[in-house]
């Protein structure tokens, strides 16, 4: 039987379309996204809520992958340190074949069911770590093998993936499962199946950093202020915090580095 990511388009003669035919039917299939994603919300809480104390132990979250989705993993894991100024090792993207497979397709590696763990041990794993699995077919032998070899050394593990046949649903504690149909182009999970995951993660990986107290209000106040844009934003930040014109917050921010720092310091020497 078919995985999920497999079945046939709904849609037939793509080559006959007419451009706006193809968008407006690529976007119809896109609005399916949000609501699987919705469905699965109460698992991704149970997850959000299992990483948070290993983390604030000195664990770190590991995603592991193969194809787009261990790109996406990748992708999640590098926005972290910019937008919360946390170290490149706290979130970690592993994908089968190794940086050189993010740009460039690695024959067989992702066939390779012993090779995960190998990659997770390079970084001295522990069980004070936790392991997401990404695998569009929910059967990628690179991340299942990963899988259970952490669910085997009493690792936390999730896994996000959009088959309902899925081998991952039967060996992470957390399954995720975002069955978005048919692809518009048959097959081709880098569509419904890459967002939906890229969805979930932008969910997970946010809230766990909200709850490990790395944003104000709603603010990135922890942010790396490595362009001109963000420095700008840095100092609006301030201005609206404490209420001072926006050479003062530039000012500031220069001096300390960061939002966060700029607040507490100012705050300290006006109380």
């Amino acid at each position: 039987m078919k995985p999920d990511t497999e079945i046939d388009s709904l849609y037939s003669d793509l080559e006959k379309m007419s451009t706006r035919e193809m968008l407006t039917n690529i976007n119809a299939e896109d609005y399916k996204v949000a609501e699987v994603v919705r469905q699965q919300i109460p698992i991704i809480e149970k997850l959000v809520d299992a990483i948070v104390p290993k983390m604030k132990n000195g664990g770190r979250l590991f995603y592991i992958g193969a194809g787009t989705s261990g790109r996406i993993g990748v992708l999640d894991a590098s926005e972290c340190p910019p937008t919360f100024g946390v170290s490149h090792e706290m979130v970690i993207g592993i994908i089968a074949g190794g940086d050189t497979a993010i740009r460039k397709a690695v024959e067989n590696a992702e066939d390779d069911a012993e090779q995960a763990w190998k990659d997770l041990q390079t970084f001295n794993i522990t069980e004070n770590d936790v392991v997401i699995g990404l695998a569009a077919s929910g059967n990628t032998p690179y991340v299942v093998g990963g899988l259970q070899k952490a669910k085997e050394n009493n690792l936390i593990t999730g896994a996000i993936y959009c088959n309902s046949k899925g081998i991952m649903s039967e060996i992470a504690d957390y399954s995720i499962e975002l069955v978005v149909g048919p692809e518009f182009l048959t097959g081709s999970s880098r569509m419904k199946a890459g967002t939906s995951q890229k969805l979930v993660l932008n969910m997970i990986s946010t809230s766990v950093m909200i709850k490990l107290g790395r944003v104000k209000g709603n603010k990135m106040v922890d942010m790396q202020l490595s362009n001109k844009k963000l420095v700008n934003r840095g100092a609006e930040m301030i201005v609206d915090e404490l209420n001072i014109d926006i050479e003062k917050a530039a000012e500031l921010l220069k001096k300390y580095g960061s939002v966060r720092q700029a607040l507490a310091a100012y705050k300290n020497d006006n109380q």
